[in-house]
């Protein structure tokens, strides 16, 4: 496949009004998308949510531009979590949806995420047909005139029909009556719906981060900044504190003493739990190449698999529909329970450690004790060009010595970043000291092989 140029790990993503995210190839994207999902049945239809940056009024225009251009007719939700929009999209039985979100950067940045009818993220190969498209306009067909122009719409209370699609997924015999819940809803996309579907569950809700003004969306607070919520629920007296992310796909979790459980944590808690009542398919779970080797070492003893995807939740999607997984993730949060939803959703995860606190009997800072967590070290540093590591004489020889050495009580994943010029060289093992020293080790080799800028 030919190397992309707008797409990245997640969709497309930049500082806005620099390209990539230009108004204008924003527009070319809305172009691109109306084409390549063609309705057999009338006109195409297209939904577009978005979160709560200030470039998002712009993009949004942009987007919907385009589609319209091309006879496409297009569902605006204003500010919905990326997980809210998939649903909608389905609900809604539109051909395609998109969100324009940078998901955790901060509000100068802003991106592309598409989505299919089915409410999956795109694979690679439609991607790259969108992206064709809308860097060759000589491919596309002649713009709608007349009475094929297509025509933009809203719908009524988006945060509210989701917010229903998010009760039904929680046991109707279980309620957080008598529960106190902090949630950090990052100044993002999460900011109506995320408090508004734990208070209709009947818990007491403190949110944090709930006041967006275009500009503060992931500062300081959310999934990246946790200490403020920690705060929170110490000083209030919550039983569990929700921190997402500025579109609400991603989760972490503080404890009642205000300690954060992350991704691979809230894995660990769910996957237990549900094998042992028979809900867990598969035989495991899909991770990826960085989650946490403890969480490894946990699953294996009671029987289970961890099996590693690339980085990013599409990936870890797809790995779990070609194994029959229902249940997935990342540490960095992006949690995936394929029953509930089709892409990662904190609301979703949250509701699910919820249902384990509640069905157990137990506090949040206990279930967490069920791993335990592998010393981690992660060192990135920029690189000239991305070549090869295998053909890295000093880094691979490097490489498959610490491997070696850490046979059965560690792990080496050395890659670069999707996104970025960036070499990634991640260790983990029994001591952090000697994780540590090998992974400068690593990078050492890699400056020997002058592959570091």
């Amino acid at each position: 496949m030919a190397e992309r140029i707008l797409f990245g790990t997640d969709g497309v993503r930049g500082v806005a009004n620099v390209y990539p995210m230009t108004s204008e190839i924003v527009m070319a994207l809305g172009r691109a998308i109306a084409v390549a999902f063609p309705c057999s049945k009338g006109r195409t239809r297209i939904l577009i949510g978005k979160d709560t940056r200030l470039s998002g009024y712009t993009f949004e225009t942009a987007l919907a531009t385009g589609a319209c251009s091309m006879g496409a007719d297009v569902i605006l939700v204003g500010p919905v979590p990326t997980p809210g929009v998939a649903y909608l999209t389905g609900s809604m039985r539109a051909d395609a949806g998109v969100v324009i979100s940078a998901s955790h950067n901060s509000f100068e940045d802003n991106g592309l995420k598409f989505f299919g009818g089915d409410g999956y993220k795109l694979p690679d190969k439609v991607e790259a047909r969108i992206e064709e498209l809308a860097l060759n306009p000589s491919q596309l067909p002649a713009l709608a005139v007349g009475s094929h122009f297509g025509r933009a719409t809203r719908i009524e209370d988006p945060s509210g029909r989701y917010c229903v699609y998010l009760k039904s997924q929680f046991p109707k015999h279980l309620s957080l009556d008598g529960l106190r819940v902090a949630i950090d809803c990052a100044n993002g996309a999460g900011y109506r719906v995320g408090p508004m579907v734990f208070d209709e569950l009947g818990a007491d809700v403190v949110a944090i981060g709930d006041s967006p003004d275009g500009t503060n969306i992931n500062e300081n607070c959310g999934a990246l900044h946790p200490e403020a919520l920690g705060r929170t629920v110490v000083e209030r007296r919550c039983d569990i504190g929700i921190a997402l992310d500025g579109d609400g796909d991603r989760l972490i979790l503080t404890d009642e003493n205000g300690h954060v459980v992350d991704g691979d944590g809230v894995l660990a808690i769910c996957s237990a739990h549900m094998a042992e009542h028979g809900k867990l398919k598969g035989g495991g779970i899909v991770g990826t190449v960085m989650s946490n080797y403890g969480l490894e070492v946990m699953l294996k003893k009671q029987g289970l698999v961890l099996e590693r995807a690339d980085v990013g939740d599409r990936y870890v999607v797809e790995k779990m529909i070609a194994g029959g997984y229902n249940v997935g993730g990342e540490q960095s949060g992006h949690l995936l329970f394929l029953d509930h939803a089709t892409t990662g959703d904190g609301l979703i995860s949250a509701l699910k450690v919820l249902e384990v606190m509640l069905t157990t009997g137990k506090r949040l800072s206990e279930l967490a004790k069920i791993f335990e967590r592998y010393p981690q070290v992660l060192i990135s540093k920029k690189v000239r060009e991305k070549l090869p590591i295998e053909d890295l004489q000093h880094t691979s020889s490097t490489i498959n010595r610490v491997e070696s050495q850490l046979a059965g009580k560690g792990r080496v994943n050395v890659r670069y970043s999707g996104t970025s010029a960036l070499l990634r060289v991640m260790v983990e093992g029994e001591d952090e000291g000697k994780v540590r020293s090998y992974a400068e080790q690593i990078i050492a080799a890699a400056r020997e092989d002058d592959l570091l800028a």
